[in-house]
């Protein structure tokens, strides 16, 4: 089973477990990538970040979720991204990799979520505390 989805709409880990257990699954690996409230790189206080996606973006990441999907030994992946004015602590990406043993499925995880930061077309503005904002990965 692959879930994939980007949307302007909370994201429900629930959900996203759901669609990738069976009975043929032991172990499921999940990721929750929250707004926090700073950025090492960024001087003041973050209070929200805006992410916006290129129209392909939800197919990039279908092409990105099925690779995962395709490694030996994965029952089921799930991930989406969330879009829009997000404040801190809000849920940005959600990821779950269900495996029939843990290791895999966190290795898969994992290398899921990596790929995903570093190929999906969506971009971030960070709207900080004093009304100001800063483009990250521009």
């Amino acid at each position: 089973m692959t879930l994939v989805r980007v949307v302007d709409a909370p994201l429900d880990l629930a959900a996203h477990v759901a669609a990738v257990t069976g009975p043929r699954a032991g172990a499921v690996a999940t990721f929750l990538g929250t707004v926090r409230d700073h950025d090492p790189s960024v001087e003041g206080e973050v209070v929200a970040l805006d992410y916006s996606a290129h129209p392909d973006a939800e197919a990039v990441l279908g092409r990105i979720a099925g690779d995962a999907a395709r490694v030996d030994g994965v029952l089921g992946v799930a991930v989406s991204h969330r879009v829009g004015v997000l404040p801190v602590g809000d849920v940005a990406i959600v990821a779950a990799v269900a495996t029939a043993h843990r290791a895999l499925a966190f290795d898969v995880c994992r290398d899921l979520v990596e790929t995903v930061k570093a190929e999906l077309p969506v971009w971030k503005r960070e709207v900080l505390r004093d009304g100001s904002h800063v483009w990250v990965g521009l």
